[in-house]
């Protein structure tokens, strides 16, 4: 096992010097890694997890990125057409992860930049005008 994880390790260390990762994504892609590498040697490729929640939902919107609970990829934005290809519509995924009925499914800092150019637009002073 010793050296499937120093091969996990040095995979994890190059992915870390590309882009910011948590403590929980390092440990959590090492461990994958370490396994998936055995079961390669080894020839027995293990079957994946079985689908459901993998990840906390309160942890998967995160600043640059959102993780899909159900499959654990990270996406800027969760698609209707992602979440479809799990078997959901936006509202039921946001039901069964527990989030409230209008919460984004999209990274933070998309949803700041989305926030600011509607408040630079001012839909709403336009709307007053050509009601007037």
């Amino acid at each position: 096992m010793e050296n499937y994880l120093k091969e996990a390790l040095e995979i994890v260390k190059a992915q870390a010097s590309v882009r910011t990762m948590t403590e929980e994504e390092i440990t959590t892609m090492v461990r994958k890694l370490a396994i998936g590498i055995r079961a390669v040697s080894e020839s027995t490729i293990q079957p994946e997890e079985s689908e459901g929640v993998t990840l906390d939902p309160r942890k998967a919107i995160k600043e640059k990125s959102i993780t899909c609970v159900e499959c654990g990829k990270s996406f800027k934005l969760l698609t209707k057409k992602h979440l479809a290809s799990h078997g959901f519509t936006p509202e039921e995924y946001r039901e069964r992860c527990g989030y409230k009925k209008g919460t984004p499914l999209v990274c933070k800092s998309l949803q700041r930049e989305r926030r600011k150019k509607m408040r630079a637009m001012k839909l709403w002073e336009r709307r007053g005008n050509a009601a007037e």
